[in-house]
């Protein structure tokens, strides 16, 4: 693999990567099938506080069940059946249990259109685009509308209508492959109970996105209007379909603009990988700017709500954040997978996906390992005889040298052999360490002293006597 080159060798590392965190992750599942195993767990689990949320969840899914038309009886029964024997089967209950926040908001948005109109509160077209001017000076949604083109159009359709709809797998698939298991359940909590949360309050306070406004201006809104697929109709056009124009036309939540689960969802998503995959960070949330972008150039929804589900995912993030997933321990693998490629401790330019100068062609040689200071030394240094002077022996003091005697009595030639036998070390052109320590105890034959000729004293018994 490293014959390979750059491109192709990282590649196939990714791809090893993968392949072996897949293995390691199959390798931990529960593969059995008996849901007597399920019902001892449950009688030996101790009961918490925490375990009341489940009160909750039973009662949101009887409730949205009831309300549901949709299928209809019987046929509906089978949702809370099947789920059922999800949550008892061992192999389906790991992923069901943890993930039941999720399916709750998706309950949740699906049912909400079979709300009774008595039981819902009157539409706001107004609040939005007045706080949007009042906040930020002028309709920032309005102003980047002005100007479409399909080349903007497919770059605001890739992060908008393909990226958000995926990425959330791929967030908990690689959860799954490469982190413990208290990362996944704290992604599926986390980002099921924010879009929760954020479709409770787009029924609490309806408002009309900015695709109403271009169409009807600023006029009442009821619920038996249609939703509309904004500049998304526009991507219909290019390929010649109508997936998106009827998707949006029947919306479960037309007049659901604030806050904007778009923003929230790229925003937690951004949150989650940069902390548990400090690499992706530069790219995440670059994907998290441009579906801030496209979510007002598709008019879809105004800034003040692409504010306000980034801020809602933040808080959510942070909230539900324990503290044995802070710090390194977000880095943690599973106990079972062990890849080649970290099998080294993470450094500064691992983490921040830096350029390690280390593994440049320069130090090559060295097998990737940093320089020790003789080897920079050495090869920093000109090369040029005429710039290099041996100084091993010259007295600071100009006009007196202290060479040892064994060194007056070298012939030229000899000595000239031994100043180039001594270019190949790094600190020929540095006074020896050695010289300066404990110099007062040195005398002339044992070499340089900057004490013994360099210095003068007093003449009197303590100078003379360290002069000797």
């Amino acid at each position: 693999m490293s014959s390979l080159p750059f491109p192709l060798g990282h590649l196939a590392q990714i791809f090893s990567d993968i392949s072996q965190a897949l293995v390691a992750a199959v390798a931990r599942l529960d593969k059995s099938l008996n849901p007597a195993v399920t019902l001892k767990r449950l009688r030996s689990h101790q009961f918490t506080l925490r375990d009341t949320i489940y009160i909750f969840h039973i009662a949101n899914a009887a409730f949205w069940l009831t309300l549901m038309q949709d299928p209809g009886y019987p046929t509906k029964l089978a949702i809370p059946i099947l789920y059922t024997i999800a949550l008892l089967v061992p192999l389906t209950s790991q992923f069901f249990v943890p993930a039941t926040p999720v399916f709750s908001w998706i309950l949740s948005w699906y049912s909400n259109r079979f709300l009774p109109p008595t039981w819902r509160p009157s539409i706001s077209v107004s609040l939005l685009p007045t706080l949007e001017s009042v906040l930020y000076g002028a309709n920032i949604s309005d102003i980047l509308t002005r100007f479409t083109h399909p080349i903007l159009d497919i770059i605001a359709w890739l992060p908008y209508g393909v990226v958000h709809f995926t990425c959330p797998f791929v967030v908990a698939i690689f959860l799954w492959l490469f982190r413990a298991k208290p990362a996944l359940r704290l992604w599926a909590r986390t980002f099921g109970y924010m879009n929760l949360v954020g479709v409770f309050i787009q029924l609490v306070l309806p408002c009309s996105a900015p695709w109403y406004e271009v169409i009807y201006g600023l006029t009442p809104a009821n619920y038996g209007m249609p939703g509309s697929p904004g500049g998304l109709a526009r991507i219909d056009k290019i390929f010649h379909s109508n997936t998106y124009t009827t998707g949006f036309t029947h919306s479960p939540l037309v007049f659901g603009a604030f806050p904007s689960l778009h923003a929230g969802n790229a925003t937690l998503e951004a949150l989650f990988l940069s902390h548990f995959f400090p690499q992706t960070t530069r790219y995440i949330w670059a994907y998290a700017g441009v579906l801030y972008w496209a979510t007002m150039y598709l008019t879809h929804h105004y800034l003040i709500d692409v504010v306000g589900g980034a801020c809602m995912a933040t808080a959510f993030f942070y909230l539900f954040l324990p503290d044995e997933l802070r710090g390194p321990a977000a880095l943690a693998h599973p106990p079972n997978l062990n890849l080649r490629s970290s099998g080294r401790s993470r450094n500064k330019y691992d983490l921040y996906d830096l350029e390690d100068p280390r593994s440049n062609g320069r130090y090559s040689g060295h097998g990737g390992l940093m320089l020790s200071a003789r080897e920079f030394e050495t090869a920093s240094e000109p090369s040029s005889e005429d710039e290099e002077m041996d100084i091993t022996y010259r007295s600071p003091v100009p006009g007196t040298n202290n060479f040892p005697p064994s060194l007056h009595d070298v012939p030229p030639h000899a000595k000239k052999g031994a100043q180039k036998a001594s270019r190949g070390r790094g600190h020929r052109h540095t006074a020896s360490i050695a010289s300066l320590i404990r110099g007062d105890e040195r005398g002339p034959e044992d070499g340089w002293s900057p004490v013994a000729g360099s210095f003068p004293f007093a003449s009197n018994g303590n100078a003379r006597a360290r002069a000797d």
